[in-house]
């Protein structure tokens, strides 16, 4: 259960980061991020073997790649990074940067899972919601240029 709320609270975080955008495209990735979470939420909830397994929709292989896919078309617009930077920037950034760490806490409470009960995580599963992250962090940094906000580099020594 606790795996599938944090699933809840990150679909709850792309909402919020949905109201403030207006780029068409991050809104149709935002959207599928979203339809992703509900399969990903029904995915954890119902084990194979339960009762209804046969009426879930699975993550899947082709899911992570259209995800490695959106990442990589969102990413090619962006400044290659050279050094790690701050979450922040704009508001639409920040929100990212909050679905970002909400699909990071997802992603500890699934391994968490994965460990507990054999069979509970898929492998397609997990790639997915890694993978989430890494899109919201390009997405963030997108947001960022769109509004003419450097991104603000660690001052880490």
């Amino acid at each position: 259960m606790a795996a599938y709320g944090e699933v809840d609270a990150l679909n709850a975080a792309l909402g919020l980061a949905a109201v403030r955008c207006d780029d068409h495209e991050l809104i149709r990735t935002i959207s599928a991020l979203q339809h992703g979470c509900f399969a990903l939420g029904a995915d954890l909830a119902t084990p194979p073997g339960t009762a209804h397994e046969d009426k879930v929709q699975r993550i899947g292989a082709p899911d992570v790649t259209e995800l490695e896919a959106a990442i990589d078309a969102i990413d090619s617009g962006n400044e290659p990074l050279k050094v790690f930077i701050l979450p922040g920037g704009c508001e639409l950034a920040a929100r990212l940067h909050i679905a970002r760490s909400e699909a990071r806490r997802c992603e500890r409470a699934m391994v968490t899972l994965a460990r507990d009960e054999a069979g509970g995580v898929s492998e397609a599963a997990m790639r997915w919601i890694n993978r989430c992250s890494d899109l919201l962090f390009a997405m963030a940094r997108k947001a960022n240029q769109a509004a003419d906000v450097p991104d603000t580099p660690w001052q880490g020594s």
